[in-house]
């Protein structure tokens, strides 16, 4: 069977441009192709072309508006993740309007699709005492405890999003005497050099010894594994922080919020490292934020905090009362008298 014009350009499109001239992740790709995986079950299930009768003609404004409609009302999809398909939508759209000159004002169409105003939730983090109540949790006495302890530990102390976890290796770690550090791939394949505590840096080298990864052929090894022997993933990881977040909730419930997921790791060390001082630059540069305006979120949260409690303290001032002179008719009388 012939390819239709739309299977041909969305074949280059993940398979050669997007990692070729673009250079993206595969994580990034991977999310792209989610994507169209939704929309092809889209084109077949609610307006009824089988995936290889799609053609050009069928990527419209007007079917676009109707996918994203679908992805809200039948797959229960919230607003941000609406707008995270829109935004692939329309990235695939610029380029289909650069190889195909033929459809670029249905392309440009496309493009003009608006993204949905949603309101941002403030970033969820535990306290520092929470924190340290969760990251004792592992057994240490075990084996794996002790991998699971080394993996939160350095997930909340390099302040890194749960993928760039996955993808460390152990030639990201380096231990020298003066000052140990993680080197972090984030977005975009941009690295940044994150230094870690020394309590942290005895842990990391406890763990490489014991999983026998201080020799130079394993340099190149994930540094977390699971059973399998396998890269650790996404799901993986936030396995095991729920495992031990339901233990802390239970131990303290008061102190943790009903749902944790890896990245309230990284936004509750952004926010003790704010509390504790830290110039914003700094958390940014430690986060991989590309403008400062993004770190700047964790100030207005601790801003807003601060008002609060200024506003509890404030509260204490007594009620004024009248004077008693005021309030004492015969001394009102009296002193009314003087004046005549």
């Amino acid at each position: 069977m012939k390819p239709t014009d739309y299977s041909y350009h969305l074949t280059n499109y993940l398979g050669k441009y997007l990692p070729g001239i673009l250079g993206l992740r595969a994580n990034t790709i991977s999310s792209y192709r989610d994507m169209f995986t939704l929309m092809i079950s889209f084109y077949e299930t609610v307006i009824g072309i089988k995936p290889e009768k799609i053609t050009l003609k069928d990527f419209t404004q007007h079917l676009m508006e109707k996918f994203l409609e679908w992805l809200e009302q039948q797959r229960g999809n919230v607003i941000s993740t609406r707008n995270v398909r829109l935004a692939a939508i329309h990235a695939y759209a610029k380029y289909l309007a650069r190889v195909h000159p033929d459809v670029m004002h249905e392309m440009l169409k496309i493009q003009s699709i608006p993204f949905k105003k949603c309101h941002k939730r403030a970033p969820e983090y535990i306290s520092i005492e929470a924190m340290t109540l969760l990251l004792s949790l592992p057994d240490v006495r075990t084996k794996k405890g002790r991998r699971d302890a080394t993996l939160l530990s350095i997930m909340y102390d390099s302040g890194c999003r749960v993928q760039e976890l996955c993808d460390l290796t152990v030639s990201d770690i380096r231990l020298q005497k003066q000052q140990a550090t993680v080197k972090v791939t984030g977005k975009g394949n941009k690295t940044r050099i994150i230094p870690v505590m020394d309590s942290m840096a005895k842990l990391l080298k406890q763990y490489l010894k014991e999983f026998e990864l201080m020799v130079p052929e394993k340099s190149g090894l994930p540094l977390f594994l699971n059973r399998s022997g396998e890269k650790l993933t996404r799901k993986g990881v936030t396995y095991i922080l729920q495992k031990y977040f339901t233990q802390a909730q239970k131990t303290e419930p008061g102190l943790f919020p009903k749902k944790m997921s890896p990245h309230c790791c990284r936004h509750s060390k952004s926010m003790h490292l704010l509390q504790s001082g830290v110039d914003l630059i700094y958390i940014r540069d430690m986060l991989g934020h590309v403008d400062v305006k993004t770190t700047e979120i964790y100030a207005r949260i601790d801003s807003e905090m601060k008002r609060k409690a200024l506003e509890k303290c404030m509260n204490i001032t007594p009620a004024v009362k009248e004077p008693v002179w005021q309030t004492n008719k015969d001394l009102l009388a009296w002193l009314n008298s003087l004046g005549h």
